[in-house]
């Protein structure tokens, strides 16, 4: 059974870069054909994809945050992180890493692993 754990920073300064990762446990992320996510949910709001990296190392992020995103991986230690620069305070969230079948979902239909979530506060 995979499991997936999310690390990191739970305080950021605005302007800053926020950085996170995820450490994945019971199977390979190069494992054919999946994605391996970034999903967040801002206080009151619904779940927002990230960005992605695939089994094999190709990338993918939401548009609107692709010019501040980017999403690398760490076969050796079968993790994946995301940094996300200049961040503000709308960036605040619960930040969750999970496993998929389908880019841009963030429904557990199609996202059958997720870690447990970590909270990122970006206040000064």
């Amino acid at each position: 059974q995979v499991q997936l754990q999310e690390s990191g920073p739970g305080l950021v300064k605005p302007s800053q870069t926020l950085s996170l990762t995820c450490t994945v446990s019971g199977g390979p992320i190069t494992q054919n054909y999946y994605y391996w996510s970034w999903i967040r949910q801002p206080p009151g709001k619904g779940k927002e994809w990230i960005g992605s990296i695939t089994y094999s190392g190709n990338t993918y992020y939401r548009p609107s945050l692709k010019s501040r995103t980017s999403i690398s991986r760490d076969t050796s230690k079968n993790q994946f992180s995301l940094q996300l620069s200049s961040v503000t305070p709308e960036d605040t969230a619960v930040y969750y890493c999970a496993r998929g079948s389908k880019i841009g979902t963030t429904d557990k239909e199609n996202n059958d692993a997720w870690g447990q979530g970590t909270q990122v506060t970006v206040s000064s």
